[in-house]
């Protein structure tokens, strides 16, 4: 984190003070260096030009009462010039010290002299300006870039921590930081994973507290086994002792499916391939199918309907949710079962009712939570706790809702799916 920050912030300062930099030599090479400041001079010089020599000094004179500025006239032959250089009639040569500068140019024989002037003392004030004014911006740089550093160590801290299994490391940032919709996305993931991480764990934890019943029934009957298999053993007894053993598989064999089933709904990922699923020809299908599984007589019915009802889905999902629905509604059901079909200008509804007895008013939220069963059970029936849950995942994964609406009269849940 630290490299990030001084990378960024030494490219920052580096790119002002180059850009900067570049400018103000472009600057004073092109604008202040510029002919137009040497004009006046050359047009003295000019002027001079067509006087005769007692005339130049006299107008030199002139000027120099009027306005304090050094200048004079010299013969060529007393000026010493280094190296190359020459003088000409239009064009100054300027040469300075470290604190003067004098200015040449021809005139005829002879040659004007302007200065010495002091260079300007506004050098010196002008590196210290250049150099404040770079360091401004190196401060503007580190106002921008110190918050951001910050806000990421912040950002790593929470990922190291969430790493180390501390589930419940979430983000909190100023909504103005710039890494404001990172962190949000962040503690989505953290929220979802803890989600997965808790249900995974309420799972193992149901799964094993079910499955623990019938395994002891089962190794309680195999104890038990060699005497029904003796010679003189009643057959009847023999064969009784058998099917509740087969029940008790069965049982287990159904709460695994019910629980692959669930899993399998909580990691689907991909997008449903979604199907014309029309609903009154699968509730009949399924009313044939079922209604002989309730152990007392149940019926079973659905008011005839002319039109036909379509919805798009998965058909296996849209026809196991109504399965459910219904086996759940036989499990509690006292005389009758009725499946409604209905539909709006947005959602197609479909109701199982049943006039079993009321669900009370405090678990009617958590009936849809995996493993969760009412305090009180009804008739003895006792199922896993999945079948609800399986039918809110396959609702959800149709953006489509399920409902419960329950009282003494009657207990009524209901899917619903949108029409597009």
């Amino acid at each position: 984190m630290k490299r990030l920050f001084i990378s960024l912030y030494l490219l920052l300062s580096l790119s002002f003070l180059g850009i900067g930099w570049t400018l103000d030599s472009l600057w004073q090479n092109h604008v202040e260096d510029s002919g137009d400041v040497d004009a006046p001079l050359i047009a003295l010089a000019l002027i001079l030009s067509k006087h005769s020599e007692a005339e130049r000094q006299m107008l030199l004179d002139e000027i120099s009462k009027q306005h304090a500025f050094p200048l004079q006239l010299l013969q060529r032959d007393q000026i010493a010039l280094n190296g190359n250089m020459q003088l000409s009639h239009n064009e100054i040569l300027t040469t300075q010290t470290d604190k003067t500068q004098l200015q040449f140019i021809a005139v005829g024989n002879q040659v004007l002299i302007a200065g010495p002037f002091d260079i300007d003392p506004r050098d010196k004030l002008r590196g210290i300006f250049t150099i404040i004014f770079y360091l401004s911006l190196a401060l503007v740089a580190l106002v921008w870039v110190w918050p951001l550093s910050r806000d990421l160590k912040v950002l790593r801290s929470a990922t190291k921590k969430f790493g180390e299994a501390h589930w419940d490391t979430r983000i909190e940032l100023n909504s103005r930081s710039q890494v404001a919709p990172l962190a949000l996305t962040f503690n989505d993931m953290a929220q979802h994973i803890s989600s997965l991480i808790d249900n995974q764990k309420h799972l193992t934890n149901a799964v094993s507290h079910e499955i623990r019943t019938p395994l002891a029934r089962l190794k309680f009957a195999l104890a038990l086994l060699p005497k029904y298999c003796l010679p003189d053993s009643d057959m009847q007894q023999r064969t009784h002792f058998l099917n509740e053993m087969q029940t008790d598989i069965k049982e287990m064999e159904d709460l695994l499916q019910e629980l692959l089933t669930y899993a399998s709904l909580e990691t689907m990922q991909i997008e449903p391939v979604l199907e014309n699923c029309e609903l009154i020809n699968i509730s009949k299908q399924l009313i044939i199918r079922l209604k002989d599984l309730s152990v007392h007589h149940i019926e079973l019915t659905l008011p005839d309907q002319t039109d036909e009802i379509y919805i798009k889905g998965e058909g296996s999902l849209v026809e196991r949710a109504i399965q459910n629905l219904i086996i759940n509604a036989q499990r509690y059901a006292k005389s009758t079962i009725i499946i409604h079909l209905r539909h709006d200008l947005n959602n197609v509804y479909l109701t199982v009712s049943n006039n079993g007895p009321c669900i009370p008013l405090e678990d009617q939220p958590h009936i849809f939570k995996a493993f969760y069963r009412s305090q009180s059970q009804y008739h003895g029936n006792k199922g896993h706790g999945l079948g609800l849950a399986i039918i809110k995942r396959i609702m959800l994964r149709h953006r489509g809702n399920v409902s419960i609406e329950s009282n003494d009269q009657k207990t009524a849940f209901t899917l619903s799916w949108p029409k597009n």
